[in-house]
């Protein structure tokens, strides 16, 4: 049985064609209506494993579980119509094999329906990543500053600022684009490197914290919109939606103790 409908999701193809013709614009999403308002001005959405900070208070990303990531991917597929969503793959969910991340990966494509999965790269990535793709599914990389290693690494370093770390994340996006990754998130990394990386690859680079010169950019949409006093250097801040909260929630308490609200054309 076919169906048209009157919209088309963004696909791999049209992620990769934007390489020297537009930029691409990308956020983070976590529930259906989120996702519902930026699906229209997006071409990707990326459920990230920020969702453990940002929505369940967690003080990083390492507790952040295959079973969540599979919840919110699966809000964000059913809020959204026309942006490619990507879904990350959390931390210890592909490290341990190309067989493990392919049997996680291929659990959150089944059951969220999204278009691709994310990871962040390490010594195996470009073995992995190939695994996966070989077995139809799409892989969007990640290299520079790598939150899921912040232990590791003793905290969040931006990449790229000797000689040596450049070489490395040069190397870096060289295999993640020969190993088949179809993008490659760019995270904190110096301008300079970042831009040397975006025309180094054939393949769209996704910057955040790194060089306007990327193929695209991504925010965290809550960073964005002022949700938090404490934002990255990187994030510029396009509303204050933290201060317009609070003042709601003190107008209506305000009211409710007054007994001013409900009025009676509020009521039944």
């Amino acid at each position: 049985m076919s169906h048209t409908s009157a919209t088309r999701r963004k696909t791999i193809k049209d992620i990769m064609k934007a390489k020297g013709h537009h930029k691409l614009v990308c956020l983070t999403a976590y529930t259906a209506p989120i996702a519902q308002m930026l699906d229209e001005h997006c071409d990707l959405l990326l459920v990230g494993d920020s969702v453990g900070m940002v929505l369940h208070g967690l003080p990083d990303t390492t507790a952040v579980t295959l079973d969540m990531m599979i919840m919110h991917g699966k809000a964000v597929m059913r809020g959204s119509q026309n942006a490619l969503v990507v879904v990350d793959m959390p931390f210890g969910s592909f490290e341990e094999s190309p067989q493990a991340a392919y049997r996680n990966a291929l659990r959150v494509m089944q059951e969220t329906g999204c278009q691709a999965v994310k990871l962040e790269y390490n010594s195996a990535a470009p073995e992995t990543i190939r695994f996966l793709v070989d077995r139809g599914i799409p892989v969007v990389a990640h290299i520079g500053l790598r939150p899921q290693y912040l232990h590791v690494e003793g905290g969040y370093k931006v990449a790229g600022k000797s000689e040596e770390s450049r070489k490395e994340q040069l190397e870096c996006a060289r295999q993640v684009a020969d190993a088949g990754a179809f993008c490659v998130v760019v995270e904190g990394t110096k301008d300079e490197v970042a831009r040397e990386i975006s025309d180094s690859v054939p393949i769209p680079t996704i910057g955040i914290g790194a060089s306007v010169d990327c193929d695209g950019q991504i925010l965290v949409t809550d960073d964005m919109l002022g949700m938090f006093d404490k934002t990255p250097k990187f994030v510029r801040k396009y509303a204050e939606l933290k201060s317009q909260i609070e003042q709601g929630v003190k107008a209506f308490a305000n009211d409710v103790r007054r007994e001013q609200f409900p009025a009676e054309n509020e009521t039944y």
